[in-house]
């Protein structure tokens, strides 16, 4: 007759293959979504250009640069000096000021930075989403999520471990100093 820590030590084991099954197939699943997001943004890049290109005014853009947010390709475009909440983040760049990214965009760096100041660690969506008095509900923290990848693809966060964001190497405080 086989002992009970045995028939728990199978259990556990079997267990903990289907979480490494689960997670082989989550991380197929991000990156394959990464892809597809990629893809889905050049497109819509590749229409507002052919809609600057058929404008009245001839597809002049010497004067302003049309942002968006790739996520939402019908959003209306907007001059780059007037950052709107669905605005378009731009790639990190040495001394570049947080107030070229939207109001959403900066309390997510101000929450991380305070974070880092304090020496409490990366943080994840959950906990932001509760911090920031969010229902904690799938698509809060979806949201917070997308908008934590893209401010890491543009190296404004850094994701030390699956789902733990923190402020990228040199991105500093609101005045964008290091």
């Amino acid at each position: 007759m086989p002992s009970v820590v045995g028939m728990l030590e199978q259990r556990e084991l079997g267990a903990r293959r289907r979480v490494d099954e689960l997670r082989e197939e989550a991380d197929r699943i991000q990156a394959e979504l990464a892809v597809a997001e990629l893809e889905w943004q050049e497109w819509v890049i590749a229409r507002r250009r052919v809609d600057t290109v058929l404008a009245p005014d001839g597809g002049s853009t010497a004067d302003t640069e049309v942002t968006g947010d790739p996520q939402d390709p019908d959003a209306p475009s907007a001059p780059r000096s007037a950052v709107k909440p669905k605005s378009q983040v731009p790639v990190w760049r040495e001394g570049q000021d947080w107030s070229v990214l939207s109001v959403d965009y900066q309390r997510i760096l101000q929450t991380l930075a305070d974070r880092l100041r304090l020496h409490q660690g990366p943080l994840t969506c959950q906990e932001m989403a509760a911090g920031f008095g969010m229902d904690v509900v799938p698509a809060r923290v979806e949201a917070l999520r997308s908008k934590a990848k893209r401010l890491v693809s543009r190296g404004w966060l850094a994701e030390p471990a699956p789902g733990r964001f923190t402020l990228a190497q040199g991105v500093a405080g609101p005045g964008g100093a290091s």
